[in-house]
């Protein structure tokens, strides 16, 4: 026969003589009146600890404040304020200092119609190698204006006091001008530093050290100002006692960096004037003489011409070892020195560069 299991409570559950006292019954009031929320406490944001939400329909919007351009500042990007319309005299160029106008290119790596500057806004046409200013603006009006800004020219003891301010190698108002040399989207970096400060540090390397009297000019022409001090490959650009931020010029930026164009060879296979025969046997040689100097990547080259016209007075051919250069560094060092010396390269092979002073 099946046996029936007789229940039996659970040890931890209160019995029904426990639930039937007082204080038992007086416990579980008390927790049930101080846990139970009238509709007035309910409505009451700040009771703790669990306050309720307000209601989506009470919620409002926050109103983004509206930034107010600076005075001097370029206009943000809206749909109102494009093209762009600068009253700079000059054409707009990648780079100033590192490229010759005069010289033609004979291809382009992208359509001209893609224009750095973005479509639709600048009011120039870009070129394929600039954006060029029309009409041709009044020479003698810009110079008076360029004038007016500088003002009177400082005293050498206001000159002194800018030098010992700027000169440091941890000044904050300090530009790095590279391979690129004076570039377009430089010159709102200098209006920029011009606003809160006189003058503005000028550190120079790199492939444009070789004609720093060129760095100087395209920065004096390109941002108005004025060069009070040049140390080796230190400027200090100096923006003019009556320069006012609020009447800056519009400097507007390239979005990105165009493509350099396709010019002609700088290393002819014959070199003008001599046969095969003899342009093979100079580049063996230039090959085999010792390095006159050894350039280092983004050095200082103040002193490379002056070295290669010495040298030329004792040598037909000449080397540079400009190993960890760049091949691209070294096509720029030679088309410059051609110019600068003046000299014909022959060769461009392992960065190393030979030179060849000419039958003249």
């Amino acid at each position: 026969m099946l046996k029936l299991l007789q229940w039996r409570p659970s040890p931890s559950a209160p019995s029904l003589q426990t639930l039937t006292q007082p204080p038992f019954l007086l416990f579980h009031l008390h927790r049930f009146l101080t846990h139970f929320q009238s509709q007035s406490e309910l409505e009451d944001i700040y009771d703790p600890p669990f306050s309720p939400t307000p209601k989506p329909e009470t919620l409002k919007p926050k109103k983004k404040k509206k930034k107010k351009n600076t005075p001097g500042e370029a206009k943000k990007d809206d749909g109102n304020s494009f093209p762009l319309k600068s009253d700079l005299p000059f054409d707009f160029r990648y780079s100033y200092s590192e490229t010759n106008p005069t010289v033609q290119p004979i291809g382009f790596r992208e359509p001209p119609r893609f224009s750095p500057f973005g479509p639709g806004r600048l009011d120039r046409k870009w070129t394929g190698t600039c954006a060029p200013l029309d009409p041709a603006p009044d020479l003698a009006e810009v110079a008076r204006e360029r004038d007016a800004i500088l003002g009177e020219s400082l005293s050498e003891k206001e000159v002194a006091e800018l030098v010992e301010r700027y000169r440091h190698s941890d000044c904050s108002r300090q530009i790095n001008l590279g391979r690129g040399g004076v570039t377009h989207n430089m010159l709102e970096d200098i209006h920029n530093h011009w606003k809160r400060a006189e003058a503005v540090r000028i550190k120079v390397l790199g492939v444009p050290t070789l004609d720093m009297d060129n760095v100087c000019f395209h920065l004096e022409d390109k941002s108005g100002g004025n060069i009070i001090h040049r140390h080796i490959n230190v400027l200090l650009l100096y923006r003019g006692r009556n320069y006012d931020p609020k009447s800056r010029p519009v400097v507007p930026l390239m979005l990105w960096k165009p493509y350099a164009p396709i010019y002609p060879k700088l290393v002819k296979n014959v070199v003008d004037g001599l046969t095969f025969e003899e342009t093979k046997e100079i580049r063996n040689r230039g090959l085999k003489s010792p390095p006159l100097m050894k350039l280092t990547r983004n050095g200082v080259y103040v002193n490379v011409v002056e070295r290669v016209k010495e040298a030329f007075q004792a040598e037909e051919v000449v080397r540079l070892d400009c190993l960890h250069v760049g091949a691209s560094d070294c096509k720029k060092i030679g088309a410059k020195l051609r110019d600068l010396v003046p000299c014909v390269p022959i060769l461009f092979k392992d960065e190393q560069i030979v030179l060849w002073r000419g039958k003249k």
